[in-house]
């Protein structure tokens, strides 16, 4: 790149790239600095175990991806990303050879639960209906009304509630091993709020788009937005870790894909007591001890349908996996852990070479354990497919601790950054109008640590680049990001609206916190 950029971006995982893509597709000149070496933050894929198995470094199965307006628009299968569906979107097996089985199809599941088959539909089929008007509600600005107010209030109604709440009524192991396996993807105990709001949109999306894994990994959608950031004139840096923003290049806007912890150290006392204050007693979550495994066959499971399953949630009943959440909120390793296990290899072959598999799990450990889970995570595995550590042919084992080395973004290895509470789902990170603002004037944070929530959506990053397109570049309509728009000569696009305003200014130079913003 020639010349200062109009736009840093620190950080390259989803929500950096997607930052990145709206504002090239601006027509900004946009610099990208990645303190890993490759890019994607936790949406990457590498061969952890061994030569020719590939495994998914954190994010796996994308429900969140295909649901996004911000991919919808950006056009992943036309830029090449194809998503591979397994038969089952997710099961959860229970003793016995029993398992809790979710397709695509409302019904085919709920013909599965016996006495709570009506309560089944009568909870997902609504959500699983609308699931286009949620999305759009919920992956927008919390500050926007919503565009269909009554259905969104249909599921905030029992969203709000604790998953053990919603559960109580009903009667089959199967039932409520579903909400239980789904709400446990908050990360919280499932007696807390709003662990049902999680778990019934987790579900309601396995029916509505699915839970499909990336075909040649979850690296390709990153790779994607990268090349399209490239091809509009922007640049990419890795191996370059930023400890400051006066090390950054003179540009008008920095946006922040880190933890608001990171924020802090980066912008030291340019940000006011107050704020720095907030960003500090943001809560962050439970840690992740993730152990990726090379197999030597899959994953000989005693019920059959689970071979089937693209994800499977591990723990037994629902109070099983209720005790062994709870124990992790008070700082305790569970003997017997809530695992999630993604086995792409039903969907997409390509992940290790002919006949062989590649595992990827984790469970839930206290925020910042260095404890090596893979006993346990391995108990329960041969739990329900006995006979899978006679499989293994290598490990691949990242604790809490690990995570938060390799990716600093996981405070303590919560791959989520930030808990999930419903104050820190409306106030994320703090308490202001515009969360992706910081109080130094054009610098944002546009991290999963904002809203709307965690996962692989692009929507932090892309708001936050909307924010400072409007506050810094006065450009107030939204880019267009498909493969005909992100063009440099695209006509539609502004040149280069920086050109018509003030040149960059280095930051050194911008107003400090608390001025004129």
């Amino acid at each position: 790149m020639q010349g200062n950029p109009d736009a840093v971006i620190v950080g390259s995982g989803p929500n950096g790239l997607a930052a990145a893509v709206t504002l090239a597709a601006a027509g900004l000149k946009v610099q990208v600095i990645e303190g890993a070496p490759t890019i994607g933050g936790g949406c990457r894929t590498e061969e952890l175990t061994l030569p020719g198995f590939w495994h998914d470094v954190c994010s796996a199965a994308h429900p969140l991806a295909l649901a996004s307006p911000f991919f919808r628009r950006f056009d992943l299968a036309a830029r090449g990303v194809r998503f591979a569906r397994a038969p089952v979107e997710f099961a959860q097996p229970l003793d016995g050879g029993r398992a809790a089985i979710v397709t695509r199809s409302v019904e085919e599941t709920a013909a599965r639960l016996g006495a709570d088959r009506r309560a089944y539909r009568r909870l997902f089929g609504p959500p699983a209906r609308h699931m286009d008007e949620i999305c759009a509600a919920l992956l927008a600005p919390l500050r926007r009304p919503p565009a269909h107010p009554l259905v969104l209030a249909a599921y905030g109604r029992r969203g709000i509630l604790p998953a053990s709440a919603v559960v109580r009524r009903w009667r089959t192991p199967e039932a409520r091993a579903v909400m239980a396996g789904a709400a446990a993807h908050a990360m919280m105990p499932l007696s807390a709020v709003p662990t049902a709001g999680v778990g019934i949109m987790l579900v309601a999306l396995a029916h509505a788009v699915g839970w499909p894994v990336v075909a040649g990994g979850s690296a390709r959608i990153t790779d994607a937005m990268a090349d399209a950031v490239v091809a509009a004139g922007g640049s990419i840096e890795t191996g370059r870790w930023v400890r400051s923003l006066a090390e950054l290049p003179p540009a008008r806007a920095i946006l922040l894909d880190t933890s608001p912890r990171a924020l802090v150290s980066l912008a030291g006392d340019r940000l006011p007591s107050r704020y720095r204050a907030a960003l500090r007693r943001f809560r962050y979550g439970a840690g992740v001890c993730k152990v990726d495994f090379a197999l030597s066959g899959p994953v000989p499971w005693t019920n059959e349908d689970c071979w089937r399953a693209g994800t499977l949630h591990l723990g037994g009943t629902f109070e099983e996996v209720a005790a062994a959440e709870a124990e992790v909120a008070a700082g305790q390793h569970p003997e017997r852990p809530y695992v999630l296990v993604v086995q792409p290899g039903v969907a997409d072959p390509s992940r290790a070479p002919a006949g062989r598999h590649a595992l990827w799990t984790y469970c839930h450990v206290p925020a910042g354990s260095d404890t090596d889970m893979t006993a346990a995570i391995e108990g329960q595995i041969e739990r329900f497919a006995p006979g899978f550590r006679d499989l293994i042919l290598a490990r691949a084992v990242r604790t809490a601790a690990g995570e938060e080395a390799h990716n600093p973004n996981y405070v303590g290895g919560d791959i989520a950054v930030g808990m999930q509470t419903v104050r820190q789902t409306v106030l994320r990170p703090a308490a202001r109008w515009n969360p992706y603002r910081t109080p130094i004037r054009g610098v944002y944070l546009c991290s999963s640590a904002t809203p709307p929530l965690p996962g692989v959506h692009g929507r932090c990053g892309e708001l936050a680049a909307l924010s400072a397109l409007r506050d810094i570049f006065g450009v107030r309509d939204v880019p267009d990001i498909s493969p005909a728009g992100l063009r440099p000569e695209n006509p539609a696009n502004p040149k280069n609206p920086a050109d018509r305003r003030n040149p960059a200014t280095p930051l050194s130079r911008l107003p400090a916190a608390g001025e004129s913003h």
